[in-house]
């Protein structure tokens, strides 16, 4: 077990770098390991804390993560919005460059979600266990960042095609849902991921997320933009 480094907080800096150095702590054991496997202990030990002493800061090892999934929102989808910004917008379905930008889109959307590991696997205990063992205050906070994410990068999406802000932000909530689903079954850097790998009666068991994701999320962008809208938030 670590030493401990740290004694109480006094000031409000303090506080955020205790806050702060928790959650890296967090982070590097779940990238490491995963996230259903880090403990409120383990994190402790690694930050070099003693277990009560972390718990001041936060109440739960729950409400570690889903500080650290808020902040997984945040970065994920300003850099989609960036990388949307920088595409060319096609408006018409009828178009012939529309197959193309919606793989485009698609594309940005899926990448950028696999290249954050740790968020994918944020996505999935979500709702599974993660808004389950902290305060109301905790889950609001947390909610209201993600859906604020998910309506400014929907207005994105819809800025640069022919969907509607509600379609739009479907295709978002979609495309985060289904990166923590794809993640999990694809288990990356896991023995049961090796397993599928050397078993070819098991083949059809790997995922591989980001062209599955692509294709899923191609396939609702066509769909949204050849649905009749009024041009309203449907």
């Amino acid at each position: 077990m670590s030493t401990p480094q740290f004694g109480r907080a006094r000031s409000a800096e303090a506080k955020r770098a205790r806050e702060d150095a928790i959650l890296a702590a967090a982070s590097r054991l779940a990238l490491e390991h995963g996230v259903r496997e880090v403990t409120v202990t383990a994190i402790a030990d690694e930050v070099g804390m003693h277990k009560s002493a972390m718990l001041r800061y936060f109440e739960t090892r729950e409400e570690i993560f889903l500080r650290l999934a808020a902040g997984g929102w945040r970065d994920w989808a300003a850099e989609v919005r960036d990388r949307l910004g920088a595409l060319p917008a096609c408006a018409d379905a009828a178009a012939p460059q529309w197959p193309h930008a919606a793989r485009s889109i698609a594309g940005v959307l899926a990448q950028s979600l696999t290249a954050r590991p740790l968020f994918c696997d944020l996505l999935a205990h979500t709702p599974l266990n993660l808004e389950r063992n902290v305060s109301h205050d905790a889950v609001r906070t947390f909610k209201l960042r993600a859906i604020a994410e998910v309506a400014e990068t929907g207005a994105a999406i819809a800025a640069v095609t022919p969907l509607a802000a509600g379609q739009a932000r479907s295709v978002v909530t979609t495309a985060t849902a289904m990166a923590g689903a794809l993640w999990q079954m694809a288990a990356p850097g896991t023995g049961l991921r090796a397993f599928y790998e050397t078993d070819p009666e098991l083949a059809h068991s790997v995922v591989e997320v980001e062209p599955r994701l692509t294709d899923i999320l191609t396939a609702l962008l066509t769909g949204y933009a050849a649905q009749p809208h009024s041009g309203g938030d449907a």
